[in-house]
């Protein structure tokens, strides 16, 4: 089928779940921040549960064909993973700075990193059992891990302690597609935000992430949340630089930021999940505004190599905008799809 259509991976969260007041206050948590859920910790796994089985449900109503968990069990897309790891001290937090410059709380890395246990293979395991679909399932990326970290170890080098997570993070991969996954997503957002050091040694970390790897990889690379970064620049700064990634798809935004798709032509071969969605706008878009934005595409990239999503994660937006517009987009790629 032409057009399928999937989230880049967070679905909003229900207010009985977790505190989204609290959650918009400190996004997102790079250490774990369990006092955003306002579930009793004897209990939280079992609403977890139950909240991520609503959000697989909203994506089969809405239409969508490749699902995700919706990310629902995470306080942020990359703490989940990274404080799952050998060599981190969580109880004794470091800081570093955000892709707008502010300080955090982070992640402390005093040893060599290393996966002690695999980390979403339950998850993926539970949305298989809840869905006949297809199924993503997102991780973060060893190059924006070691941004999100204050590295302690390895002489302060955050080059040697990327490819320490990527060790990491390829054994993580090649379990969840030996458990099923039809498509294991990397999401990379430092790569946009600090692309010298993306060049110098960024890709080298995620092909190592890669390796050996023969399932359906995709790679997520943005402008940020628009909850927290408004702007966005007209181009990515880091972008055909992945031509030389092993991965099979790039997640890119091309809504909000109403990208020049001519930058996609260097990048032939690789399919696109190609953001239509503006997360920026509270308005819900008309299945026109969608169709228009995937066919704007279209001259620079093949039809069958186009898979259409929202531009990032649908974490901070109320429940009932998503919904609608995963509906609109759903009914958008419908139009297109129609014309072939």
């Amino acid at each position: 089928m032409l057009f399928p259509t999937t989230l880049v991976g967070s679905f909003p969260q229900p207010e009985w779940l977790i505190d989204r007041q609290k959650l918009a206050g400190r996004f997102p948590p790079r250490v774990r921040a369990r006092e955003l859920w306002r579930i009793p910790a004897q209990y939280l796994a079992e609403a977890q549960e139950d909240a991520t089985i609503m959000a697989i449900k909203a994506q089969e109503d809405a239409g969508i064909d490749i699902i995700t968990d919706g990310e629902i069990r995470r306080e942020s897309y990359s703490n989940h993973f990274a404080t799952a790891l050998n060599g981190v001290d969580l109880d004794n937090p470091g800081t570093a700075l955000d892709r707008s410059g502010h300080p955090n709380p982070v992640p402390r890395v005093i040893g060599p990193i290393s996966r002690r246990h695999a980390v979403t293979v339950d998850d993926l395991l539970f949305m298989k059992r809840h869905s006949k679909r297809q199924v993503k399932i997102t991780v973060p990326g060893p190059f924006t891990m070691a941004q999100q970290a204050q590295i302690d170890h390895y002489g302060g080098s955050r080059q040697l302690a990327a490819m320490d997570y990527a060790i990491a993070l390829n054994a993580e991969i090649k379990d969840l597609f030996a458990a099923g996954a039809d498509v294991v997503q990397i999401d990379e957002p430092y790569m946009q935000a600090r692309p010298d050091e993306a060049r110098a040694w960024g890709l080298d970390a995620l092909n190592a992430a890669l390796l050996g790897v023969t399932g359906n990889t995709a790679v997520h690379i943005c402008f940020g949340y628009a909850a927290i970064i408004h702007e966005r620049p007209s181009g990515y700064s880091f972008l055909p630089e992945f031509a030389q990634c092993s991965c099979k798809q790039l997640s890119i935004e091309t809504a909000q930021s109403n990208l020049d798709c001519s930058t996609l032509v260097p990048l032939k071969g690789k399919k696109f999940i190609l953001g239509v969605i503006d997360l920026s706008d509270p308005n819900i878009e008309t299945p026109d505004v969608v169709a228009h934005r995937i066919e704007r595409a279209l001259p620079y990239v093949d039809a069958a190599d186009i898979i259409v999503a929202p531009d990032c994660g649908m974490k901070y937006l109320p429940r009932a905008t998503a919904v609608g517009k995963l509906e609109a987009m759903v009914a958008g790629a419908a139009l297109v799809r129609g014309k072939r």
